[in-house]
């Protein structure tokens, strides 16, 4: 995939740096607009058409600051934004909102498996039909892993980033240096020695009971087997399952899973606020920590990659590459407009949504500004060393790729491990079971 070379990167970086510019002007009000897709099928006709963008950015973080910007220089195509919680219950609105004719013209997906769930409901255009604008050319050879059959029904338009945050100042006052390639026993092993009376050694946000440490390893070897049966029971995923259950439950590291559910943990908040020393997620927590009204804090912040399960992985692959895939409505009435404002968005117009993380991945946005807005200014609040090794890296990445429903699946399996309802082993069990009920339903 096409990435910033580590010389041009570091010079980006280095100018955001040393900018006093804080370049955020993310501050605009408001939730969006929730008017349909009411005006003339044609802007050119002097009639004005309104466009309906649901995506999973709150307002406030950028979005209605791009939305204001585009309405400003297109006074015949006006878009509104529409924000849905990107959790189970906000993806299910979306769907409901695409198969019942509601007012959605553009949509932002962040899996693939949902994607996928969306072309085959017919809710999703197919982007070839434009030939004005090159995806793999302006987003790199990562794009394709987006793509359906070879045909792109969505637009992939951010760099996925997933990394683990670190507390340094606990870091330093343990004697620690930041991890540049570890592996989960060396998580473990740090958290022990940050963990305080009043703080968790290390969690992960909720995302990634759902994607698993141990994916970067069936990426390669394949969720299904040569033989067409499921390959969930690998020796690695009973290596990663025990390792997370030994920090909940044997060396109370990590705060299990029972009590994050029935306290309702804001794992962003806890670690943010000093009560959490290592972190497991990604770009999209630097909306809130650039929020430093809300989220108060002393401490400088530090990044490492993702950690592999065990040493001598040779066959791993880290979670990242293209995220943000932009689709049409493919039953929107107004999909030449759709796709003049989605070209825009892409190859600049996002760029407000910087500031919390979601850097651009079209060569032909303005990539030192993405910088600056980042950091904005807390530049001082980070350590830039180490953030420079997670923007430079060049690991080789992977798109989840298991459907929805097996990803269900594992995690209501895991689940039960987690809070001691069944053992390892049945755990497994359960899950080849279930996944190879599904492959022969397919």
């Amino acid at each position: 995939m096409k990435r910033f070379g580590k010389a041009s990167l570091s010079l980006a970086l280095a100018a955001a740096v040393l900018s006093a510019c804080s370049g955020n002007n993310n501050d605009s009000q408001g939730s969006g607009n929730t008017a349909g897709s009411s005006g003339a099928s044609k802007g050119s006709s002097g009639e004005v058409v309104n466009l309906t963008f649901w995506g999973g950015v709150p307002a406030e973080s950028g979005p209605q600051e791009i939305v204001d910007t585009w309405n400003k220089e297109h006074p015949n195509i006006q878009v509104n934004y529409v924000r849905y919680v990107n959790d189970d219950s906000g993806n299910l609105k979306l769907d409901t909102a695409l198969v019942s004719g509601q007012s959605v013209d553009i949509f932002a997906n962040y899996t693939k498996p949902l994607l996928v769930k969306r072309v085959s409901a017919g809710s999703a255009l197919d982007l070839s039909a434009f030939k004005d604008y090159d995806i793999d050319d302006k987003m790199g050879a990562g794009a394709k892993e987006w793509a359906i059959e070879d045909k792109y029904f969505a637009m992939p338009t951010k760099r996925n980033m997933h990394f683990v945050w670190l507390n340094k100042d606990a870091l330093d006052e343990a004697g620690l240096p930041v991890p540049t390639d570890w592996t989960l026993a060396d998580v473990e092993r740090y958290a022990k020695a940050l963990k305080t009376d009043s703080r968790w050694g290390y969690a992960e946000f909720p995302f990634w009971r759902d994607i698993v440490t141990f994916d970067g390893s069936l990426a390669v070897q394949g969720y299904v087997k040569a033989d067409g049966t499921s390959n969930l029971g690998a020796p690695v995923v009973g290596q990663a399952l025990q390792l997370e259950y030994d920090m909940m439950h044997t060396s109370k590291v990590s705060p299990p899973v029972s009590l994050i559910e029935s306290t309702k943990m804001n794992m962003n908040a806890e670690f943010l606020g000093g009560k959490l020393a290592i972190f497991t997620a990604g770009e999209w927590i630097f909306r809130d920590a650039n929020n430093t009204k809300d989220y108060p804090r002393e401490f400088t912040i530090a990044f490492a990659p993702l950690p592999r399960v065990a040493e001598g992985q040779d066959d791993f692959r880290y979670l990242g590459g293209l995220g943000d895939a932009i689709s049409i409505n493919a039953r929107s009435e107004h999909q030449e407009e759709a796709w003049a404002f989605l070209k825009w968005y892409a190859d600049g117009g996002m760029l407000p949504q910087a500031s919390g993380g979601r850097i651009p991945a079209s060569k032909d946005a303005d990539q030192s500004k993405a910088l600056e807005l980042l950091l904005g200014d807390n530049k001082d609040k980070y350590d830039t060393e180490s953030l420079q090794r997670i923007l430079a890296n060049e690991r080789p990445t992977f798109q989840v790729t298991l459907p929805q429903e097996v990803i269900d699946i594992r995690r209501e399996e895991f689940d039960k491990y987690y809070i001691k309802a069944q053992s390892l082993e049945q755990t497994l069990a359960n899950v080849v079971k279930r996944h190879n009920e599904y492959l022969k339903r397919q």
